[in-house]
């Protein structure tokens, strides 16, 4: 059983479209003081319809079809807003460049992102909620640890999830727990359908017994780990051990994927750094002129198989990093270099490590040299994200508001590798570059 609602992507998305067509009808009714007529609606019909294609891409791009857009409900409006200001700028680029279509509608264009634009935030805040597929049924959560917390406080807290946590079980606390009476006699009471729990817990044996006779009673019961890797879209680390990397980990050849993947990297990242050359003398002059110190920074880092690589940079700070890690506030940092971070416009050299081939575009970012090996030996198996080749951009880079700057923020930004290592494939690269896309033009993330 999946706690997502696998349909309701497609009911965004066709909701949007619709939201859409129905906007572009009332902004030709304002705009010509009539209904529309069926010449009028032919004109915009096609150049709209493809238009409105490349606007929900947008959405994507923006998260708005994402598990945990709706977590964040004040910000959906000014998110909807700042999106279709992008797409109709997009549409005023799309109408210059292609006259052939024989329209130029700048008040249409006007009029529609203010009408798309309520009827996007009703639809999405107002009807959305009410469509009845949300159904949430009655579970119980039984494990322990922070990572029991997280779960519970997540899935309770967002409508998303067709589960709902009515109660909790600590596996720690199992002892002062009369099980049969206080726990599985509330599942029935309650009408629990589900039971989410932490089989690998060692005390979880003890209670197997009481909830066998559920499985009678139309009880399903899922993995917690299972659930916490769906919602979080990382690894529980308190689960990660010698038999989690046999059950999940193979690296056995994957010639077509590897072989399009290093395709890819050539290709683009090539066609990349050309164009990248074209900023080239005014990032060093901007350099130049604050301080007048070095252009490029080489880096050793720790690439595929533990094998030391050097990176290429522009100087953003002062000095070396030494293996520490880089702060917001760090007065190391230039003010030209705090542009140069903010925007990644400090990698773009690195574009050549990935036609080199110590790089690829997608992968776990590489540690500095002295900060990987520090890690490597406060982290359990911190070293596995060095099984595949690194990468510009990842998994943890999207999902990780800020760069880590604390052992525990790596811990996270592990857990984020180790999904990558697990799932990997074209559509999660495809994914990771598209949100990668997003991040630089909002220029926030590392």
């Amino acid at each position: 059983m999946k706690i997502l609602n696998r349909r309701e992507p497609l009911i965004l998305f066709g909701g949007d479209l619709l939201a859409f067509f129905l906007a572009l009808w009332l902004a030709l009714a304002i705009r010509f003081g009539s209904m529309p007529s069926g010449e009028l609606l032919s004109w915009h019909w096609a150049p709209f319809s493809f238009l409105f294609i490349i606007w929900t891409f947008v959405f994507f791009v923006a998260g708005l079809y994402e598990k945990h857009t709706l977590v964040f409900k004040g910000k959906l409006p000014s998110l909807i807003l700042n999106t279709q200001i992008i797409n109709s700028l997009l549409a005023v680029v799309f109408f210059y460049v292609m006259p052939s279509f024989g329209i130029t509608p700048k008040t249409v264009l006007a009029v529609h992102l203010v009408i798309s634009f309520l009827l996007l935030v009703i639809w999405r805040t107002l009807i959305v909620p009410r469509l009845g597929f949300r159904h949430r049924e009655n579970a119980i959560l039984i494990g322990a640890g922070a990572e029991m917390q997280e779960l519970r406080e997540e899935v309770n807290g967002n409508e998303r999830y067709n589960l709902k946590f009515v109660s909790s079980v600590d596996l720690n606390q199992l002892d002062g727990i009369a099980f049969q009476e206080e726990v599985v006699e509330k599942i029935y009471s309650e009408g629990v359908t589900s039971v989410v729990i932490d089989l690998k817990h060692e005390k979880a044996a003890a209670i197997l017994p009481a909830l066998y006779n559920l499985i009678f009673s139309n009880v399903r019961f899922l993995d917690m780990y299972k659930v916490y890797e769906e919602v979080f879209d990382r690894i529980p680390l308190s689960l990660v051990g010698y038999n989690w990397f046999l059950e999940n980990i193979s690296f056995s050849p994957h010639t077509m994927y590897d072989t399009l993947k290093r395709m890819m990297d050539v290709a683009i990242a090539g066609v990349l750094g050309l164009l990248s050359l074209v900023a080239y003398p005014f990032v060093i002059l901007a350099i130049k002129i604050e301080d007048n110190g070095p252009v490029f920074l080489m880096q050793e880092r720790i690439g595929e198989g533990n094998r030391i690589i050097k990176l290429w940079k522009f100087r953003s700070m002062r000095g070396s990093d030494a293996g520490k890690w880089v702060t917001e506030g760090d007065n190391r940092i230039t003010r030209v270099g705090r542009f140069l971070r903010k925007s990644r416009i400090d990698e773009l050299p690195q574009l050549w490590n990935i036609v080199r081939g110590d790089l690829s575009l997608i992968g776990p970012r590489p540690d500095i040299e002295a900060m990987g090996k520090k890690l490597a030996q406060e982290l359990p198996y911190y070293t596995v994200r060095n099984l595949i080749k690194p990468g510009l951009s990842g998994w943890a880079q999207i999902k990780q508001d800020i760069a880590p700057q604390s052992l525990e923020e790596t811990r996270e930004r592990l857990a984020y590798d180790l999904y990558y290592l697990k799932n990997r494939s074209f559509v999660l690269d495809l994914t990771i570059a598209l949100k990668t896309m997003k991040t630089l033009l909002s220029r926030t993330g590392r």
